[in-house]
């Protein structure tokens, strides 16, 4: 910008080149510190609103002020000689506030959008902070709402095994007491290897084996590599809810069926136990299906991960898995 200067006033208007380094020298310090003026105008505005038409009129002051403080340092250095510099001075004065008002207006629009964006970036960040501790508040109450019930019915059979069997009463607080270390300790995971899932299951079922005996019978067929995940805390009140509607009501042995089964990026879990249309299970805590949906519609971002189905004789509960490694790798 300053060569196009000197270029302008010595080549095209035969000034000496002393005298148009100075005008360029005063000119480009002029422009720089009118841009330094913006900048902190534009930051130490206290807001984002109107924020463009007072950039605009705060470029328009300045180019103002600007070109009457290089008419001033320009006649300061002259002083009373080359009487035709200071009228061409002065004739050009309309350009040199039309160029300074169009560069500082750009300078001033961009600081103002500049200003803006990060104003956006700030409350679109603020926004997605805030979901988040929403959506880490909502997985962590449903989580805290899987154990109370089943913690009752736990307490409720060893109370009354101690009358009846001490020892089966006492095995049974062991393995409440394991099982309720490992959910803690599961607490913060947020996937887990499929089969360290069904170990926490397996857990789950020895508790439930003393209060129903021989009548539960649990079947695994896996169709899945080591590699498949899954959230923690899902299987175990879609188990619950097959015991509650499988077992309510029968004095035989029930047999529950867990199809597991790895089908490119989702973990298709399948889980069938027996159905009486005619025979109504207790109401619970409405936690069940219910909760599952919630949590994986939070975890996912998907409604279609739930599905049940019934027939006269079985209900079939079917849950996918999305696994996110899988999708990673396909990425990649």
């Amino acid at each position: 910008m300053l060569g196009v200067h000197l270029y302008i006033l010595h080549m095209v208007y035969m000034f000496d080149w002393k005298l148009a380094v100075e005008d360029g020298i005063c000119s480009s310090i002029v422009v720089g510190m009118s841009v330094w003026g913006i900048f902190l105008l534009i930051r130490s505005y206290p807001t984002t609103a109107a924020i463009v038409p007072y950039a605009l009129l705060m470029a328009l002051l300045i180019s103002t002020a600007g070109v009457f403080a290089e008419l001033q340092m320009m006649r300061i250095i002259i002083g009373d000689k080359n009487l035709d510099y200071k009228l061409w001075l002065v004739n050009s004065l309309s350009v040199r506030f039309l160029i300074n008002w169009i560069f500082n207006s750009w300078m001033a629009t961009n600081a103002a959008l500049r200003k803006n964006l990060s104003a956006l970036d700030t409350r679109f960040q603020q926004q997605s902070d805030a979901s988040a501790l929403l959506k880490e508040a909502e997985l962590f109450k449903l989580r805290q709402q899987l154990q109370p019930h089943f913690l009752y019915n736990s307490l409720n059979s060893i109370s009354a095994l101690i009358m009846i069997a001490p020892d089966k009463a006492q095995d049974m607080i062991g393995k409440l007491s394991d099982f309720l270390r490992s959910s803690v300790r599961r607490e913060s995971e947020d996937t887990l290897p499929v089969e360290e899932e069904l170990n926490y299951i397996r857990s789950y079922l020895a508790i439930e084996s003393v209060r129903f005996g021989d009548r539960l019978q649990v079947h695994f067929e896996k169709e899945y590599t080591d590699d498949a995940t899954i959230p923690p805390f899902l299987m175990q009140p879609i188990l619950e809810n097959a015991i509650k509607f499988g077992l309510y009501g029968k004095t035989g042995t029930v047999d529950i069926v867990f199809h597991i089964v790895l089908d490119g990026p989702l973990l298709t879990i399948t889980i069938t136990n027996p159905f009486d249309a005619n025979m109504q299970p207790p109401r619970g805590t409405g936690f069940g299906l219910e909760g599952v949906n919630r949590r994986l519609y939070l975890l996912f971002a998907r409604t279609d991960l739930l599905e049940t189905h019934k027939d006269d004789q079985n209900f079939t509960t079917i849950l996918k898995i999305p696994q996110i490694h899988v999708q990673s790798s396909n990425n990649r």
